[in-house]
Parts: C-alpha cells; sequence; structure tokens
C-alpha cells in the first residue's frame, strides 16, 4: 500500500508542466516585433505648420528638418543652424538617398526657408518638400 502511494505522489510530481519553452516563445515573438518595428525619427520640435489644400501623404522613409519660429533649424533634435544643413544631410545621405522634408513654421522668413534649401540641394538632395496642414 505504501509503494502505490508513493508512486502516485512520484507520478504526481513528473506531470508537471514545464514552461521554458513557452517563455522561449514570448521572447521570440517579442523579438520579432521589436525588430520589425518601423520607428518614426522626428524633429524634436513642435511646429506651427502652414495649412494647405494640395497637401498629400509621403512616405515615411525621410530626412526631418524643422525650423522653428525663432530661427532654430533642428535635425533629430538637435540645433545644427543653417551652417550645419548641408554637412548634416551629406552625412546622412552617405547610406542612402532620401526625400527630405522641412517642417518650417508659419512665421518663418522666406529668406530662411530659402537658405535651407539651397543648403540641402547643395547636399545632393533632389526631392525635398514642405511640411503643411491639411484642410
Amino acid at each position: 500500500m505504501r509503494s502505490l502511494i508513493k508512486q502516485k505522489i512520484s507520478e504526481s510530481k513528473s506531470q508537471e508542466i514545464d514552461l521554458a519553452p513557452l517563455l522561449d516563445v514570448v521572447f521570440i515573438l517579442l523579438i520579432f516585433f521589436i525588430v520589425t518595428t518601423v520607428f518614426v525619427k522626428e524633429t524634436g520640435v513642435e511646429v506651427d505648420k502652414p495649412n494647405a489644400v494640395s497637401s498629400q501623404q509621403l512616405q515615411k522613409s525621410v530626412f526631418l528638418i524643422a525650423i522653428t519660429d525663432t530661427g532654430q533649424v533642428m535635425y533629430a533634435g538637435t540645433n545644427i543652424g543653417v551652417a550645419g544643413v548641408r554637412a548634416t544631410l551629406m552625412q546622412a545621405s552617405r547610406s542612402q538617398t532620401r526625400p527630405l522634408i522641412i517642417q518650417a513654421d508659419k512665421s518663418v522668413p522666406t529668406e530662411l526657408l530659402v537658405k535651407v534649401i539651397d543648403q540641402a540641394k547643395l547636399a545632393g538632395l533632389s526631392n525635398i518638400s514642405l511640411a503643411t496642414q491639411a484642410q
């Protein structure tokens, strides 16, 4: 009788569920979703964009430059100024040529906007767009 009880106890211990494979699968799924997620780069500042009726959606893989109402030229959260636009875009476009989107505040002087566009063209970018708000 005692051997039967010992046998039942040993059987119940051997029937435990091993969670290690389940955890492996969960971690593999987590790594998959992290790797396949597309991260959108932002300029790091909030810009009051002008309105436009003819605005359209552009692709996600772009360079973003913001021009604030105080005249700061921002790229990836850093104030690069007009003088830094050319060098920054040349460095960034070495591996892959992508379009440039300029997010200019609606109170930015046209002269500053033209200077930034000129520097971007001198850096070798030809596809330059201005960000607007759709009406």
